[in-house]
């Protein structure tokens, strides 16, 4: 009786090493780490706005011939011009990526759930500059009734290209690495091109019409604020957020 219970001890302590070991190395896998995400101080946090325009002679707008396919021709009424270059009678810029280039070192965030989405509307893509998130999901639709085809060349994400055609479901895609700019085309129709910008943080924005942009909810500290456009090439200047201020700026961009 005594070897027996002698023997089952003895088991019961190689289960319980066992067991322990087991547990331990779960606990340090590097899959159960939750990540530590920056969070802004809304009390403190500022922002940038300004507006990009445009320094020079305006040129005259391009008509693009959309003729060879008769379905992307009927949905236009009028003429349909080149969108690479939008300005306004004061020549303010439209569809210029402005983005914070430097200053946010260190500094991990959340992805968004919320989708972006870009759109083959009027056989043109819809917006034709837009910018996510690393990780952010693309939203593809087509709204035509004709076949498209979406090829976002990229040189540090993985190069992809997919047909869409008329009344298919969404497609949805993700970029995991940061990448400016990553410039589409559309494979079937040669006019339709689009530029998606991927960066590793939420600070970045596309001037509007009237060539004016914000990037809010920036926490204090000296940034480099880049823009990049099509056409109109890039640039940058060093612009300091105080605790909860509203920084102006502007940019004058030359054609290439």
């Amino acid at each position: 009786m005594t070897r027996f219970m002698a023997v089952l001890c003895a088991f019961a302590a190689l289960c319980g090493c066992s067991r322990t070991g087991r547990q331990s190395s779960a606990s340090s896998h590097p899959d159960t780490a939750s990540k530590s995400y920056f969070q802004v101080d809304p009390a403190t946090a500022g922002s940038i706005s300004g507006t990009v325009r445009f320094a020079g002679r305006h040129p005259s707008p391009v008509v693009i011939d959309v003729s060879s396919d008769p379905a992307c021709a009927a949905v236009h009424l009028s003429k349909v011009h080149d969108d690479s270059l939008i300005l306004g009678k004061q020549g303010q810029v439209a569809n210029a990526f402005l983005y914070i280039k430097s200053g946010l070192e260190g500094k991990t965030f959340s992805v968004p759930s919320t989708p972006v989405t870009i759109d083959q509307r009027g056989c043109l893509f819809h917006p034709r500059v837009l910018g996510l998130q690393t990780g952010q999901e693309l939203d593809i639709v087509n709204s035509d009734p004709v076949t498209h085809n979406i090829h976002p060349m990229a040189q540090v994400n993985r190069e992809w290209n997919h047909s869409q055609g008329a009344g298919d479901p969404p497609m949805h895609r993700r970029f995991l690495k940061q990448e400016i700019m990553i410039p589409v085309k559309c494979n079937i129709h040669s006019w339709m091109h689009a530029q998606i910008g991927v960066l590793d943080y939420p600070y970045f924005a596309v001037s509007a019409e009237d060539g004016s942009f914000t990037i809010p909810n920036l926490p204090p500290g000296i940034y480099v604020l880049g823009v990049w456009h099509e056409k109109l090439g890039t640039a940058e200047q060093q612009v300091t957020v105080t605790p909860h201020g509203s920084q102006t700026t502007s940019f004058e961009l030359r054609p290439k």
